[in-house]
């Protein structure tokens, strides 16, 4: 069986979130979103469940904590070039994101940049050049 992830983040508001995260790349999956949850598939094994508080809180007795103001984790997704990081970015700041929280890197083999969602959760984008990688 192939492994699959699922990245499960609690949002403030369900509709930015989701139009944030299909601008970036995500295709939505009905079969697991409602009023309370937008289930975005990245690819066949890589999802991200965005649920509202009240919805996240089904699933834990510990406080949401603030993404804004705390980092809790940096999640990385590849990117098939440089220009496609970019992209990626871009079409993330026009649906509610904020671009570059962290300093872009060009190190030649490797480019990212981070992207800061509706809630403050921190994503990287980066491409790396597979020549270098061997």
């Amino acid at each position: 069986m192939t492994k699959m992830i699922f990245i499960n983040l609690p949002v403030r508001d369900l509709q930015a979130a989701t139009k944030f995260y299909l601008a970036i790349g995500g295709t939505l999956n009905p079969q697991f979103s409602n009023d309370q949850a937008s289930s975005i598939m990245f690819s066949d094994s890589i999802g991200v469940m965005l649920l509202t508080h009240q919805h996240y809180g089904q699933f834990t007795t510990r406080q949401i904590g603030d993404a804004r103001r705390d980092s809790q984790m940096l999640i990385a997704l590849t990117a098939g070039s440089k220009d496609e990081v970019n992209a990626t970015i871009e079409k993330g700041v026009a649906a509610g994101g904020r671009a570059d929280p962290n300093p872009a890197q060009d190190l030649g083999f490797m480019f990212n940049r981070h992207i800061e969602d509706p809630d403050g959760n921190v994503w990287e984008f980066l491409w790396m050049n597979p020549a270098a990688m061997q």
